[in-house]
């Protein structure tokens, strides 16, 4: 996915906006109906068994994680003057899973700019590829045993991908336990689309006179998904096969979301959301490292 969204920008920073006129169509069903489509596959991915075995101070740290860096970074969005739709975005990205997130946020978003899901799709990018040598380099530096260190790589880092790549420099042990907390944040999509789902259907009705949905479908979808998982009714060959579909899915919704990532997006979004993903980083990274450390 990471590889898909580079490589969108790549795109869109190279070949003129004219010539990909043709393309935005399917672009768009890619950002939208694959993106649902492979979220809930990912749902797949999740066995509940094994986040409950990591204990419950974990799993109630998890929830602390993203709840709390959501309403920080909103906190501090509001300070900083940055949009509500934006920082609402980056918070998402930088406290649950990345780039994932951004997209599913912003498609049950009723009143969405490309542009400000670009700037925090390429800023969850950047900063989150940064913890891959910052996680190694603390845990190193702090002496940190590899379960304590897998849990904070897991509990702070953005992506998943980038996770596998922090901890793997740490160690096996500690890939182990960063994957699965790192999951444990994955399933919190799903809460937290349904919250932003239901204050915009309080807040009234949207273009047409619909009012979304109290529960997106995809989201239900993904939660069926776990549950499914989690009974161990699914055959191993069955997940393996969900798993590359979803990577193929989700890779092509963030190569249509990465040709949204124009430096004249970036340039314009101004200094206020870069400051908010640096505090968003420092945020989610205290908050992860207490959780570890209670842990212990």
């Amino acid at each position: 996915m990471l590889t898909a969204i580079v490589l969108g920008a790549i795109v869109a920073n190279v070949v003129p906006a004219a010539r990909l006129e043709w393309a935005r169509p399917g672009l768009g069903i890619a950002g939208r109906r694959l993106l649902r489509a492979g979220v809930v596959l990912l749902g797949l991915q999740l066995v509940l068994a094994d986040i409950f075995a990591l204990g419950w101070p974990i799993v109630i740290g998890v929830v602390v994680i993203v709840g709390g860096t959501m309403a920080i970074t909103l906190l501090l969005g509001r300070v900083l003057r940055v949009g509500a739709t934006q920082s609402l975005l980056i918070a998402g990205g930088f406290s649950i899973c990345g780039a994932a997130a951004v997209a599913g946020i912003d498609g049950v978003l009723t009143k969405r700019k490309d542009a400000e899901a670009a700037t925090a799709v390429a800023l969850v990018v950047i900063f989150g590829t940064l913890m891959i040598a910052v996680m190694p380099a603390l845990a190193a530096w702090l002496g940190l045993d590899p379960r304590t260190a897998g849990i904070w790589t897991g509990a702070s880092t953005h992506e998943v991908a980038q996770v596998v790549a922090a901890a793997g420099i740490i160690g096996p042990d500690a890939l182990k336990v960063a994957v699965v907390v790192k999951l444990a944040r994955v399933l919190m999509l799903a809460p937290v689309l349904a919250v932003i789902s239901f204050r915009q259907r309080a807040e009234g009705t949207v273009e047409g006179g619909k009012r979304p949905p109290l529960v997106p479908l995809f989201v239900a979808g993904f939660v069926a998904m776990v549950v499914l998982r989690s009974t161990g009714v699914v055959p191993a060959m069955v997940v393996d096969a969900a798993k590359v579909a979803q990577n193929w899915l989700l890779a092509a919704a963030m190569f249509a979301l990465g040709t949204s990532v124009h430096w004249t997006v970036i340039r314009r979004a101004g200094r206020r959301p870069l400051l908010l993903a640096v505090l968003a980083t420092l945020v989610v990274l205290a908050i992860g490292g207490a959780v570890a450390a209670l842990s212990r």
